[in-house]
């Protein structure tokens, strides 16, 4: 399993592909990536807007974050926004930027509190420059903590960060700054967003949808996969400790023969 050290990514394996608990014996991931899904279906069962189901969303992000934080979680990944949502109706589109800003504005020093650093991945620059400012804020003010590091990806999309991280790449061996022959995995990675993190040990999937519309496609080539039947806005500690003794159980061979 890869663990994240600054500005590098470094190989540290265990026998079960997580960190086993002193208390439990059981084996929690190192880092969990959740794809939050069915806010709108949470809504529209209700006979409520789509915006009602995003406000009770981010209500589901404070709980999963006390949550991974109670089960030894160091690394949590939350899909908020992808590429692809831009193309959703305007007024939808500035509800959820609307509430983004104000989760940061009410959350930040409460994540601060917790021990939380807080991190952005994405395409930062089609948001608007006040709502960059919060981004650069919120992980400005939570950088020195380590008792969870929480990332949010917001206008992201897994196959744009592998044509940017190609693109750099490039740029980088036509500089001469990279050996062309010296390009392998360990090199490439390091110019994706998530350079400075674990690859997911981990995704979830909540709404009963079964993908992984376009998330973390590099990093989650050897995670274990779990979709759950519950809409996101109801998603509890219940439900992320479920998905974690699943995780337990599970024998992860990165591909290796078990003889």
């Amino acid at each position: 399993m890869n663990r994240a050290v600054p500005s590098e990514r470094a190989a540290v394996t265990s026998d079960a592909g997580g960190k086993r608990s002193k208390t439990s014996g059981s084996v929690t991931p190192c880092h969990v990536a959740i794809i939050m899904d069915g806010n709108g279906r949470w809504a529209k069962s209700r006979g409520m807007p789509r915006v009602a189901g995003h406000h009770s969303g981010a209500k589901a992000v404070r709980r999963c974050v006390e949550a991974a934080i109670d089960q030894g979680v160091e690394w949590l990944t939350l899909f908020a926004f992808s590429s692809e949502n831009w193309r959703r109706p305007e007024g939808e589109v500035m509800e959820l930027t609307s509430l983004l800003k104000q989760y940061l504005r009410s959350e930040v020093a409460e994540l601060a509190k917790q021990g939380v650093c807080f991190r952005v991945i994405g395409d930062r620059a089609r948001f608007s420059p006040e709502l960059r400012a919060e981004f650069d804020r919120a992980e400005r003010e939570t950088a020195g903590n380590r008792r969870l590091n929480l990332t949010v990806a917001l206008s992201y999309g897994g196959r744009d960060e592998i044509v940017k991280a190609a693109r750099a790449m490039a740029h980088a061996v036509q500089a001469g700054t990279l050996d062309a022959e010296a390009v392998d995995e360990q090199a490439f990675g390091k110019f994706l967003w998530t350079a400075a993190m674990p690859d997911p040990d981990l995704l979830i999937r909540t709404s009963g949808e079964r993908r992984l519309s376009n998330f973390l496609l590099w990093q989650c080539a050897y995670a274990e996969l779990i979709f759950m039947d519950v809409l996101w806005p109801d998603f509890d500690a219940t439900h992320l400790a479920a998905a974690l003794a699943d995780f337990a159980r599970r024998d992860r061979r990165y591909g290796a023969s078990v003889g």
